[in-house]
Parts: C-alpha cells; structure tokens; sequence
C-alpha cells in the first residue's frame, strides 16, 4: 500500500527527467517522460495491485510535472520581477 513516505519518489522522478533534459531531450516531453517514470516506479517500486500501482504511479508523475511547472514559473515569475525593477 502507498505510503506517505512513497513522496519522496516525486523528487527522484524530477532528478531523473532533469538528467534526460541535460541529455538533449526537449523541454516539451517531460511531463510525458514525468508520467511514465511515476507509473514505473508506481507498479515496480510499491508492492501493490498493477491496478492500484498504475493509479498511485499517474499521481506521482502527474505531481512530479506539476512541481516542475510550478517551480519554472515561480523562477521565471522572480526574473521578470528583478527585470522590472
């Protein structure tokens, strides 16, 4: 079963995505890459149902991008500010 412990998958996903980004892989497929990487983890890492893995696995990666996004916008937020002044 998922545990709350299991989050920390969500910064490793994120690590690994930055590492294929640096390896040449466009910006544009990483919420996909995100995605795939949290349904790997979700049925090979957790020892749950396939369903239930494949589930757990989509929110993990589903939340690794959405991190990622967040983040990106609040440094690209910060630069326009600094910007403007």
């Amino acid at each position: 079963m998922f545990a709350y412990y299991d989050v920390v998958i969500i910064p490793l996903i994120l690590g690994v995505v930055e590492v294929f980004k640096r390896l040449g892989m466009p910006s544009k497929f990483s919420p996909l890459v995100s995605l795939v990487l949290g349904i790997l983890f979700g049925i090979f890492y957790l020892s749950a149902p396939l369903k239930e893995g494949i589930l757990v696995g989509i929110m993990l990666g589903l939340s690794a991008s959405g991190l990622y996004s967040g983040t990106k916008n609040l440094k690209e937020k910060e630069k326009k500010e600094e910007n403007d002044c």
